[in-house]
């Protein structure tokens, strides 16, 4: 992409200060680790470090300079933010940041939008160097990257712009997303309604005898679900290489492979070939799977059915359950929705958070503890048969949702490079921008 005429093409060494020496700083001053930087802009203030010398390392920034993140993923997914409103006009950051101080000729914020832009990522990931997982964007790369600009009034004048614009963008974003929690939200609450009250407004209810459970229906059972399956085991987790198995492979499942509800092949590690595979670990379509631990309370005791086109040759880990339901009791496709539904979540997050020494992990005796109202077996394929004909429709909803988010966030990040390299159409912006909306 060629720059208009009149802008000036300088390599950002001459036009600003890269990677700037530390000021001495006596008292406290505040510090923005990594997670406290946004993606395509926005820091948070919220701790600070008590030290009389700031060269320790930490990356140091003052009030209008840009920082980015050197490491991988970070400098790919657009971790970079222009400083703005620091405490002290002074601050340390992540030793993962590059700092770029714009000199005169440079506006901060047209600066801030240049090394957001894909003109500036792309390359930049083009020139990461280390191993895999350790990729750093070199100083040198930052120094000699060409910057294309305007005078600065112009550069103003384009920065304003993207502000609006950004903004517009992002607030349709916002949009969707909460159309997408009322969408989550709506659809737990038709499932939990449904396992714990039926579909038949007129049915005859009973006392459950449990005090939270309240009401359900005179022919339901209430049991713990310990006599709804006859058994459970979980696997075997040996130390595996980081990247999945290929389909000659054998590969040891990961927790998350059970995330939201639907099974995920992928989600797994490649069994190194020394090591030899128990096959009584294999997993086998219509198992139903349960995450046992997790890094998010959230995902603990998600649970998925293996579907009949799983690939062959994946191994329960010791994170995950394999439930054997009790057929004349319960459909195995049942158990997800009833494990799912907000009556066995609450129940699930309780277990996990009162567990002693077992954070974020929930026992075999607390799952098989779990309290359910189970239907007869043939009103829980009538229940699946009526959420599954709803919940296609929420989730038809959910997934245009999701891509117009993609859309929006890709156009965001088009726009943003069409702008700085002096390449915008307004009027092709505002008609792809209506589409959108």
């Amino acid at each position: 992409m060629r720059p208009p005429k009149e802008w000036r093409s300088v390599r950002l060494r001459y036009v600003c200060e890269i990677n700037p020496a530390a000021r001495r700083v006596a008292g406290p001053i505040a510090f923005a680790p990594m997670d406290a930087v946004g993606v395509l802009g926005g820091i948070r203030f919220d701790q600070t470090l008590e030290q009389n010398d700031v060269s320790t390392g930490l990356s140091y920034f003052e009030e209008d300079d840009v920082i980015v993140a050197k490491i991988t993923p970070c400098f790919e997914n657009g971790k970079c933010a222009l400083a703005e409103n620091v405490p002290g006009g002074r601050a340390l950051g992540s030793t993962e940041f590059h700092v770029i101080r714009p000199g005169s000729t440079v506006f901060p914020r047209f600066l801030f939008y240049a090394v957001a832009s894909a003109a500036f990522r792309e390359p930049g990931e083009a020139h990461m160097y280390g191993a895999a997982g350790q990729k750093r964007v070199p100083t040198d790369f930052i120094k000699e990257f060409l910057l294309s600009f305007p005078d600065n009034a112009a550069q103003r004048a384009i920065a304003a712009f993207l502000d609006v614009q950004t903004a517009r963008i992002d607030s349709l974003m916002e949009k969707k997303q909460r159309l997408i929690t009322l969408l989550d939200e709506e659809l737990q609450a038709l499932i939990s309604r449904a396992v714990t009250r039926g579909l038949d407004p007129s049915a005859l209810m009973k006392d459950s005898g449990v005090e939270w459970l309240g009401r359900v229906p005179a022919n339901w059972r209430i049991s713990r679900l310990k006599f709804a399956v006859a058994g459970m085991e979980q696997g075997w987790s040996p130390q595996c290489d980081s990247r999945a198995a290929e389909m000659e492979e054998w590969g040891v499942l990961k927790a998350g492979c059970v995330n939201g509800g639907r099974f995920e092949e992928s989600e797994n590690k490649v069994l190194p070939p020394d090591l030899e595979p128990d096959p009584r670990l294999e997993i086998r379509p219509g198992d139903v799977l349960m995450s046992r631990a997790s890094g998010s309370v959230d995902l603990i005791g998600s649970v998925a059915i293996v579907p009949e086109r799983c690939r062959a040759r994946l191994i329960l880990s010791d994170k995950l359950y394999r439930l054997a339901p009790q057929r004349r009791v319960i459909e195995p496709t049942y158990i997800p929705v009833l494990l799912g539904s907000s009556i066995a979540r609450l129940q699930i997050k309780l277990a996990v958070s009162g567990a002693s020494g077992l954070a974020n992990n929930i026992a075999q005796p607390d799952v098989k503890d779990i309290i359910l109202p189970v239907p007869p077996c043939s009103e829980q394929i009538v229940l699946l048969r009526s959420l599954a004909s709803h919940t296609g429709k929420m989730e038809t909803r959910r997934r245009a949702a999701e891509g117009t988010i993609a859309l929006l966030r890709e156009y965001r990040s088009a726009l943003i490079t069409a702008a700085v390299t002096g390449q915008l159409d307004l009027r092709e912006h505002e008609r792809k921008l209506e589409a959108l909306a």
